[in-house]
């Protein structure tokens, strides 16, 4: 009975982790194709880093490339 609770918490926490990623890669890919102060080529660059590095991608751009003067 306890390794089914734990494995229902593995599960519950698993899940969690993985909504939150998807929420940021989404926030991270609505940034970028709004962000106006990238060029239309760098745009298009950064939706293809985020697009396939998925949560690394979204992350690298939240790093490197999105813009932190307006909030």
């Amino acid at each position: 009975m306890i390794s089914g609770a734990f494995g229902l918490l593995f599960a519950l926490i698993s899940f969690v982790i993985v909504v939150l990623a998807f929420v940021f890669w989404i926030w991270m890919l609505v940034d970028a194709i709004k962000n106006e102060r990238l060029a239309s080529t760098e745009k298009i660059v950064w939706v293809l880093v985020i697009i396939f590095l998925h949560a690394l991608g979204a992350l690298i751009y939240y790093l490197a490339g999105r813009d932190t003067s307006r909030r």
